[in-house]
């Protein structure tokens, strides 16, 4: 019975697809109504958005191995699900945004491309996240939790990258961030990167208690675990946060110290997105 199988497999895939797309419109609502993402979509620089995107693919790749909206079991197939995401996230950003009124006929290309290219990374990042955000079939998920439970360290790592992207790009591109690190003195700003270690440890600890082990923390002492994931996470949380914001534009006039604090605000969210991202993939 090919023909019947060819059906099976279709209705599977748009299936997969509009799971997709729920996923994709959940995760990226947040800035989908928020009028600093359309006001950068105008005036972001090219160059900084089309690394940006460039970098979006290898995390998608990454990401449909470990939490992808479908099973796959090839790179071949996590590359093709990472361009059907990101086709998943520019279509339903460009829908919304017209219906919203953000994008108009009489804008010009670039404008609207930029508008809706930048949204789609987040809502990329929502398609792929649909496996974890909706409910799936049980046969599914128990694979893709072995896979992210078997993870070495390289591969946790990884998942704490995507986690602090996926915390921090809700906020990150609101005036907040600056508006907070101006209002912070050196004091604030070192309690603050503390307070952030803090949270960190707190949450990996409480997912390593959790049943969420995994091969390489299993067993481990508890200084290991501090320097291996909070620590690291941390610089690398601190990292997403200083690039993240240099692709914005928001630090580009400021003085180094200024920087660095804006850097550690947007810091928090990040650090916790990594530290908690075994709970949110």
């Amino acid at each position: 019975m090919p023909s019947a199988k060819r059906k099976s497999d279709t209705l599977i895939f748009f299936k997969h697809l509009a799971r997709a797309y729920g996923g994709a419109i959940l995760f990226s609502f947040p800035i989908l109504m928020t009028m600093e993402v359309w006001w950068l979509g105008a005036y972001l620089d090219g160059f900084r958005l089309a690394l940006f995107t460039l970098l979006t693919i290898p995390l998608l790749i990454g990401l449909s191995y470990y939490d992808g909206f479908e099973d796959t079991s090839s790179v071949l197939e996590d590359v093709v699900a990472t361009f059907v995401a990101y086709a998943v996230g520019f279509t339903s950003s460009a829908l919304l945004l017209y219906l919203f009124g953000v994008i108009t006929t009489e804008m010009s290309a670039s404008e609207v491309i930029g508008k809706i290219s930048l949204q789609a990374i987040t809502a990329s990042l929502g398609a792929m996240f649909a496996q974890s955000l909706l409910m799936v079939d049980k046969a599914t998920e128990e694979h893709a939790e072995e896979r992210k439970r078997s993870a070495h360290y390289g591969g946790q790592l990884f998942l704490m990258v995507v986690g602090a992207v996926f915390l921090s790009m809700s906020v990150a591109p609101t005036e907040e961030m600056v508006l907070i690190s101006f209002q912070m003195t050196y004091g604030h700003t070192v309690a603050l990167a503390l307070i952030s270690l803090l949270l960190m440890h707190g949450f990996i600890y409480a997912v390593e208690s959790s049943g969420h082990e995994n091969a390489i923390s299993a067993g481990a002492p508890m200084w290991s675990i501090f320097l291996r994931y909070t620590v690291v996470g941390y610089a690398m949380a601190l990292l997403i946060s200083f690039y993240i914001l240099w692709t914005f534009g928001s630090i580009s006039d400021m003085a180094i110290t200024e920087q660095i604090k804006a850097v550690v605000v947007l810091g928090v969210p990040a650090a916790v997105g990594a530290s908690a991202s075994r709970i949110i993939l």
